[in-house]
């Protein structure tokens, strides 16, 4: 039912991929400036969409080994959210971000491979007041579940335009940070980021070695890298375990190069730099 949204991940890791030399070497010099926590030359976002079996059975236990923290969007309607609530508790209790992707994870219907969106979940024909008022609720029964108040959001399948326009202007001062839309999941610059544009890598069957190669692009442009996984080991969209593992690994061993936090905390670290220092706006 995802095979749409996985050729636009295939395409988006093609062309980060394909940066050549000279635009990698150029964006390192423009992104040097931006100061990453502890000297770290890049940070890393670890983040997980649709609340999924495998996430806590996999993805939380490896990131628990290594001492990682990663975020979990979580949509709110999905099965395994009524059925192992306890367990996402603990996951917020351990470190870990529970962040906002929507009520019924509403994605449009239109274009090819939209077939299996449900008619009553489709974001062509939700209002945009609809959609806001949903995903503020879903903010309302996220703190329930953790008790914590500041959010970040993952728009579904990165659409935001609704029946009526674009849903998520109106949200911005309920949210630290927004993930919407595919695109140099590394970005050039930091300036370049957009806090309620964020751009995401969703790798789909890749390999450990091809993760921990975003991670050092991330690096050599002094910028970012934001993940986002669904499937560990199972579920759809999926990543193996042992690429997963490799990536997890790979990050907890070179903590002092790649700052791996959550969505919120980096995010929250962007806007301060900013605000404090206008060359890295």
């Amino acid at each position: 039912m995802h095979r749409f949204l996985a050729f636009l991940i295939t395409r988006t890791v093609v062309l980060v991929a394909g940066i050549t030399f000279f635009g990698t070497g150029l964006a390192h010099a423009q992104g040097a400036a931006f100061a990453w926590p502890g000297g770290a030359r890049a940070a890393v976002s670890l983040a997980y969409d649709d609340a999924l079996d495998s996430q806590l059975d996999n993805a939380i236990p490896a990131l628990d080994r290594h001492g990682i923290k990663g975020t979990f969007f979580l949509q709110l309607s999905s099965e395994p959210i009524a059925r192992r609530m306890e367990d996402w508790r603990a996951a917020a209790r351990g470190g870990h971000e529970l962040g906002n992707h929507s009520l019924f994870h509403q994605c449009s219907g239109a274009g090819p491979d939209r077939a299996w969106v449900a008619p009553h979940r489709n974001l062509d024909t939700t209002t945009r007041e609809q959609m806001q008022d949903q995903v503020l609720l879903a903010n309302t029964m996220l703190t329930a579940i953790d008790g914590r108040r500041e959010r970040t959001y993952t728009a579904p399948c990165f659409d935001v335009k609704a029946l009526g326009g674009d849903y998520l202007p109106a949200l911005h001062a309920h949210f630290v940070a927004i993930k919407a839309g595919p695109g140099p999941g590394v970005p050039a610059s930091m300036a370049a980021v957009d806090p309620y544009r964020v751009a995401s890598v969703a790798p789909v069957g890749a390999s450990g070695a091809e993760l921990i190669a975003l991670v050092k692009q991330a690096g050599e442009r002094g910028t970012m890298i934001a993940f986002t996984f669904h499937g560990i080991g199972g579920d759809h969209l999926s990543v193996s375990t042992q690429a997963h593992e490799e990536l997890v690994r790979f990050l907890a061993a070179h903590r002092q190069e790649y700052w791996t936090d959550t969505f919120l905390n980096i995010m929250k670290h962007v806007r301060q730099q900013r605000a404090a220092t206008p060359a890295a706006r």
